[in-house]
């Protein structure tokens, strides 16, 4: 079997047929993932020697990206000894599939739920702030969600659920949930959350629902020790209307400089306008002593990747996580 080399010295056997971060999840080493399905950019990484052979379209890369070498790891399988430049993230908690119930349901925006799920009292759930988990519905149906906060003593978690039209689960979440409903959720999921952020200028950029896991983030930050601490935290939340952005942070996440744009404003909005990688562009950032974690729409990420690493921002400190709509809505 092909015999795939990391940066760190690690290596790891990948059987035929099978994708390079399977692979390494089989061998306990995790790389940065999200969709799974080539859609978004988050498990991209630099084949440097070998070969590999793409068993989906990697519709999540551009066609200079493909040029210079890159592939997704979710979508890719080695026909050879590869040698890989990626981040090895270590040992995650193992995802599980578990029963839950509702516990509330809370409007937040127009189209937007909080759905707070409580797990069984004696259920074994640990994830990192920042990671998703699958939910499953009636017949099977299943859909990604970011969890919204830190991990809590009453093994209740949040989800920020946002309608789309059309969409199954979303018909049974604003048309049918009821408090006590008995459902499955599968996780935790995804490489989204915190690394090494000491002493760093911490940026934050979202869209929509994609400040669901950096609420969770932010909770988790007060809990760091002054020596592994940020040196600022910035949010970036971007939206097309005002009730799109439904979310402050508190006391509780401490001290963050939060900056709401919008793309559709009415004459009324005096905030920022425009796109979030934008307005954070035009502060001329030291991106050299900064981390970005961006999270919500596929072309926001795409479009900051690019802007920001061009500027200087080192490649393995941006960390992404694209919300890529369901290929069955």
């Amino acid at each position: 079997m092909p015999l795939i080399h990391l940066p760190n010295g690690k290596a790891f056997e990948a059987g035929d047929g099978e994708t390079l971060l399977d692979a390494g999840l089989r061998a306990g080493i995790t790389l940065p993932y999200s969709c799974r399905t080539g859609r978004c950019s988050t498990c991209r990484c630099r084949v440097t020697t070998g070969t590999t052979v793409a068993l989906h379209a990697e519709t999540g890369l551009t066609a200079a990206e493909h040029e210079e070498g890159w592939v997704l790891g979710c979508v890719r399988s080695a026909t050879s000894d590869v040698a890989l430049d990626v981040e090895d993230l270590g040992v995650l908690p193992s995802a599980r599939t578990l029963p839950c119930r509702i516990h509330a349901i809370e409007r937040l925006a127009p189209d937007v739920l909080r759905i707070t799920l409580r797990l069984p009292p004696t259920a074994d759930f640990d994830y990192r702030p920042g990671q998703y988990v699958d939910m499953i519905g009636a017949g099977g149906l299943r859909r990604s969600y970011s969890i919204a906060n830190a991990m809590a003593a009453d093994k209740r978690i949040d989800l920020h659920v946002r309608q789309v039209e059309g969409g199954a689960m979303s018909a049974y979440w604003f048309d049918q949930a009821r408090q006590n409903d008995l459902l499955r959720l599968h996780g935790p999921l995804g490489t989204f959350f915190l690394r090494d952020v000491a002493g760093l200028d911490l940026v934050f950029l979202a869209t929509g629902t994609g400040i669901a896991p950096v609420k969770a983030i932010l909770e988790s930050l007060a809990t760091l020790p002054a020596d592994q601490a940020p040196r600022t935290t910035s949010i970036y939340w971007g939206g097309r209307h005002a009730h799109d952005l439904y979310w402050a942070p508190d006391s509780a996440v401490g001290d963050v400089r939060m900056v709401r744009v919008l793309s559709r404003p009415d004459a009324s909005w005096q905030g920022e306008r425009g796109h979030v990688q934008d307005v954070f562009a035009a502060t001329a950032p030291d991106l050299a002593q900064a981390a970005v974690y961006a999270c919500g729409s596929d072309a926001m990420i795409h479009t900051a990747h690019a802007r920001l690493l061009a500027a200087g921002l080192p490649e393995r400190r941006f960390s992404s996580d694209a919300f890529v709509c369901s290929a069955a809505v």
